[in-house]
């Protein structure tokens, strides 16, 4: 059936008005009652990225002497005096030559036979060490260095690469000349669109270069995963560690694992009315006179990442809360005290760094590993 043409023109104009008022709604920035646009200094606070164009890199400066300072008082305890991080973390310099800085590409990383890789043979742009330094170290207390400490730290590092002099001073405006030394700047490839990107002049070509299965496909592979024995239990009973909420639940670290079929022992209990897994809350035992109980306790492992270096009862690279319980029973003031100034020599030499967290915290850790340690 035609219609008419007043129709016509008032099913036309009905659309634009709704495209109009859409456009409208779409292109708003507030949202009645909720919430509040940002201010320019909170977008500021989280605007840091440093882009390898330098975008984002704030005014400052920094000489080597400078970063030696800085180094020596906040970073060598971990990555050592001269970057070589022997203990636990990977090396940041070594591995990189003259030739190596002239050239743009590493050698070593072609050398089967050279012994590790360190970040100044990897990294190929400034921007991203200099990025992580200002977002991430120390890592105990995380973005507190200021500008001009980042450029001296940074340009310490680079000191120590043979990449700059004794007497080299990095800002904003001498980064540039950096970038055309990195040892590794014509190692990593830019023949994709994910990096640089279009921004930087990069190509339009596709991301992967995957083609759609249709024929003769390969079968779909099994993906699983297990704790490895010397693992199991390292940081706590997962199964107490985990909220009561929902089917996933943490495997019950300290039984052996399952190798067969689960079994009725094994299986989660079901209730009748849902067939989900009963929620069914893990025993707890009080565990210290502060009248902190282990969940507490484990709460506050977690939210501290003390358990990134203990173990309940296994070494990790720290000692294990029950071998620091057994050399200092009953001495929680100076357990208290060793938390949050840190240390290093009675368990080795691996350092522990001062801990930011609060006295209330700290009593009540103190307290539990005072008392045993126990689950």
């Amino acid at each position: 059936m035609s219609k008419s043409p007043k129709r016509l023109f008032a099913i036309a104009l009905w659309i634009g008005v709704s495209l109009h008022a859409a456009h409208s709604i779409a292109g708003t920035t507030n949202f009645v009652g909720i919430g509040r646009d940002a201010t320019t200094k909170e977008v500021a606070a989280w605007d840091i990225d440093v882009r390898p164009d330098f975008k984002g890199l704030p005014a400052g400066s920094g000489s080597v002497a400078k970063g030696q300072d800085v180094w020596e008082a906040k970073c060598a305890n971990c990555h050592g005096f001269f970057g070589e991080s022997g203990e636990v973390f990977s090396p940041l310099v070594g591995g990189v030559t003259k030739a190596d800085i002239q050239t743009g590409r590493v050698a070593n990383l072609q050398n089967g036979s050279f012994p590790g890789r360190t970040t100044f043979m990897k990294v190929p742009t400034i921007s991203t060490v200099w990025d992580y330094i200002n977002r991430a170290m120390p890592w105990n207390a995380p973005k507190t260095l200021t500008p001009d400490e980042v450029y001296a730290v940074t340009a310490f590092l680079l000191n120590l690469s043979g990449i700059v002099a004794d007497d080299f001073t990095l800002s904003e405006k001498t980064i540039h000349e950096v970038q055309q030394r990195m040892p590794n700047r014509h190692g990593v490839t830019t023949n994709h669109s994910l990096w640089p990107g279009r921004e930087f002049k990069g190509t339009a070509m596709a991301d992967t270069y995957n083609t759609a299965c249709m024929k003769n496909c390969a079968p779909e592979p099994k993906l699983a995963s297990l704790l490895p024995d010397f693992a199991r239990n390292a940081h706590g009973n997962l199964a107490e560690q985990n909220r009561l909420i929902g089917a996933q639940r943490g495997v019950d670290t300290t039984r052996p694992e399952q190798k067969g079929p689960l079994t009725t022992q094994d299986a989660p209990s079901t209730t009748a009315s849902t067939g989900m897994p009963a929620i069914t809350p893990p025993a707890v035992k009080t565990a210290s006179p502060a009248n902190a109980d282990n969940k507490t306790v484990i709460a506050l492992l977690n939210k501290h990442s003390c358990t990134a270096c203990h173990g309940v009862d296994k070494k990790i690279i720290g000692p294990a809360f029950t071998d620091i319980a057994k050399k200092y029973p009953g001495n929680a003031t100076y357990l208290v005290q060793k938390i949050k100034s840190g240390g290093s020599g009675v368990w080795g030499a691996i350092p522990m760094p001062a801990q930011g967290l609060t006295d209330a915290d700290a009593s009540i850790l103190a307290n539990w590993i005072a008392n045993g340690a126990g689950r």
